[in-house]
């Protein structure tokens, strides 16, 4: 996992690992509240029925539209794609 200091302003495009052993991508600006929030059930209607969830890769970005980009480049990913990136 690509572990980023904590800056306030800074957005991330994380991977997490779903109990079903598929994977989730997304961006925020907070992640530990952001994981928590896929753990309880509240951030996603794909990971609200796979939990648990686990933080398996992030990368800060400057700001939301560079997350954003990320994210949507890593979605084109295949499985195995992803798993070799990861």
């Amino acid at each position: 996992m690509n572990n980023a200091i904590k800056n306030e302003n800074a957005w991330y495009c994380y991977v997490m690992q779903c109990a079903d052993n598929t994977f989730y991508t997304g961006i925020t600006n907070d992640l530990e509240k952001r994981l928590t929030a896929h753990n309880n059930g509240t951030a996603s209607k794909y990971t609200r029925c796979r939990l648990p969830v686990q933080l398996v890769y992030s990368e800060p970005h400057a700001n939301r539209s560079s997350a954003s980009k990320r994210e949507a480049q890593i979605k084109q990913l295949s499985r195995a794609e992803k798993l070799a990136f990861i």
